[in-house]
């Protein structure tokens, strides 16, 4: 398919998407940033959704924050920019402006229309604070799974990944705050099957950490009492099955 038209075939698509609440939070539709995010123009982008984040008429409205982190995940992806200075932490970028977002986006507007985006960016962000845990780097996984509470606080996994990296820094106070947190979304949740394949992993491997953390540490009643949260829904997993028949 020709590139012109791939690019209005995907402005006809994002663009109901777009307009279907603005005129309730902004008298903007923002066609001038979806343009540019259609065409890959991300720097653009980036360079003049900033702008409207600082102008006193529009910079209350979420959309230009959503925007650039839109655009900061798709230039996380790209090899060209590894070694430029101002696109080299791309990746916390793309989470700090969503985090931005979702408190601008106070009616909850926006966040539903963009289910894709989420899932895309949980993906990332959960691999990365993964990886820094692995490695011992706890402030930076704080970091990645604080950032996803910010912008999507009815995430009941990234809570307690939150918890868990508090714990690991002995941040007992900040630790039992998050987990207040998770008790309180977990109780929300409703049925495990309708969670998002990416909320759900997260979910599925913060209850094998955190139980390994308890474990670890000599509470095993309150390990198996963690793990049995999600022991309908996880013990088809060869990794949480063993964890529980371990502990049971």
């Amino acid at each position: 398919m020709p590139l012109l038209m791939r690019h209005s075939l995907l402005f006809l698509l994002f663009l109901p998407l777009l307009t279907r609440n603005a005129l309730a939070q902004s008298s903007r539709s923002y066609d001038d940033l979806l343009v540019l995010y259609v065409d890959e123009n991300y720097e653009k982008c980036i360079f003049k959704a900033e702008r409207y984040t600082e102008r006193d008429a529009t910079r209350r409205d979420p959309l230009p924050y959503l925007y650039m982190s839109m655009c900061f995940h798709e230039i996380s992806k790209m090899d060209k920019y590894t070694d430029d200075p101002d696109f080299k932490n791309a990746g916390r970028d793309a989470l700090k402006y969503a985090e931005k977002f979702r408190k601008k986006d106070k009616e909850n507007a926006y966040f539903a229309q963009y289910e894709d985006y989420w899932e895309e960016l949980n993906a990332a962000a959960m691999g990365v604070g993964f990886m820094y845990l692995e490695e011992g780097s706890y402030s930076k996984a704080k970091r990645e799974f604080d950032r996803m509470t910010g912008y999507d606080p009815e995430n009941a996994g990234a809570w307690l990944m939150l918890a868990l990296s508090q714990m690991k820094m002995n941040l007992m106070r900040d630790a039992e705050e998050s987990l207040v947190q998770f008790r309180h979304t977990y109780a929300k949740m409703g049925d495990h099957d309708r969670l998002s394949p990416d909320r759900k992993r997260l979910l599925r491997e913060a209850l094998i950490r955190y139980a390994e953390q308890l474990d670890n540490k000599g509470m095993r009643d309150s390990a198996r009492t963690t793990l049995a949260l999600g022991a309908e829904d996880f013990m088809d997993n060869a990794e949480f099955k063993a964890l529980h028949d371990e502990l049971n």
